[in-house]
């Protein structure tokens, strides 16, 4: 039996309180993008749009929605660490989301300590606790179907190096459920947290 649906067409405007494409498409995991620019600024910033792209070699990605510092920073250097955001740093991962005039380090904004990371220029997040250093394999202004350009650029990742807390890792296995990882939700504000009673098990049919 069909569904009662409200329908839209996204370049006519959705008519809703606040766009829902974000709260579909998630909750999201959240991309922590330290970079080093050219002239030695730091900067740390959050990306709801990321995820991982591929195994071997391991690739991950996040979008620029405009041409903001991370990614004048990765253009400049071809570097950049991402940094797992959980629970306890939600509130320092959300201030460095600011707006913050170009070499202002959110590190010292939001209170956070920059750790040399041991193949890239771009420092890590000491206080997280699963950083990947990151080579640039490749940056792609995202077009529309009918060819138009975007104002977004997709940055893709290479992890050249892996740092994971030993508290982390349960029996060899990454605790996924126990880390606290926190997700993008919808709406303006909503986020979400992984834990051991959102977990269930299924396998792939052989």
């Amino acid at each position: 039996m069909p569904h009662d649906t409200h329908f839209y067409e996204p370049a006519s405007g959705h008519g809703l309180p606040h766009d829902p494409f974000n709260a579909i498409i998630g909750p999201r995991p959240i991309g922590w993008i330290s970079t080093k620019g050219a002239d030695g600024s730091l900067n740390l910033a959050p990306y709801s749009f990321f995820n991982a792209f591929n195994y071997t070699p391991p690739i991950l990605g996040f979008s620029s929605n405009g041409a903001k510092d991370t990614l004048r920073n990765a253009r400049e250097t071809g570097e950049f660490v991402w940094n797992l955001a959980t629970r306890p740093l939600a509130g320092q991962m959300n201030a460095t989301s600011a707006t913050a005039p170009y070499g202002s380090s959110e590190f010292e904004l939001a209170g956070l300590t920059p750790l040399p990371s041991r193949l890239v220029a771009p420092p890590r997040v000491a206080e997280s606790g699963v950083t990947f250093e990151c080579k640039v394999a490749d940056i792609v202004q995202l077009r529309g179907w009918r060819g138009n350009q975007a104002q977004a650029w997709l940055v893709l990742g290479e992890v050249i190096g892996v740092h994971i807390a030993r508290h982390l890792l349960v029996d060899g296995v990454f605790d996924t459920f126990g880390a606290g990882i926190i997700l993008r939700a919808g709406g303006p504000s909503a986020y979400a947290e992984i834990g051991p009673a959102s977990r269930f098990d299924m396998r792939r049919p052989g």
